[in-house]
């Protein structure tokens, strides 16, 4: 998940950034569309979520524990994550698909503006940072697994 949403923070949005509005609406739409997909949302949006709780669930045993901490951070992080995606990102993305065709849009710059631009980027860098934290607590509760074993 960081990679995705590390990819929208330091390209596509600055790169969307410098195009007209009418660009900007119909691209955003675009990428949008596209991403709502079976592979990204269960592969990696939903499954982070699934897949860190399954490790959690199978490092119980009292002889798996160390690692615990680490997963049940990593697993916070990404529940963050989540309720930001949902609470923020999505409502954001659903409005500027709901303004319609861009082709067929009066006023792209309004629309581009109720869409809130900076604020979608701030709360996706903050998904950034957790998504890449958790990865980090993963990782390092797998260093400590290893050792373990």
């Amino acid at each position: 998940m960081a990679g995705v949403f590390g990819l929208y923070a330091h390209t596509i949005m600055p790169g969307l950034g410098r195009t007209d509005d009418r660009t900007f609406v119909g691209a955003f739409q675009a990428i949008d569309r596209a991403i709502i997909n079976p592979w990204f949302l269960a592969g990696g949006f939903v499954g982070a979520l699934v897949f860190t709780a399954l490790a959690a669930v199978l490092h119980v045993p009292a002889d798996r524990r160390s690692v615990l901490p680490w997963i049940a951070v990593a697993l916070i992080l990404y529940l963050v994550v989540f309720v930001i995606t949902i609470g923020v990102n999505v409502p954001l993305n659903d409005a500027i698909k709901a303004a319609g065709d861009p082709d067929r849009i009066a006023d792209p710059a309004m629309v581009r503006e109720r869409f809130d631009e900076a604020r979608w980027v701030a709360w996706n860098n903050v998904r950034t940072l957790a998504s890449t934290a958790a990865f980090g607590c993963l990782a390092w509760a797998l260093v400590l697994f290893g050792r373990a074993t």
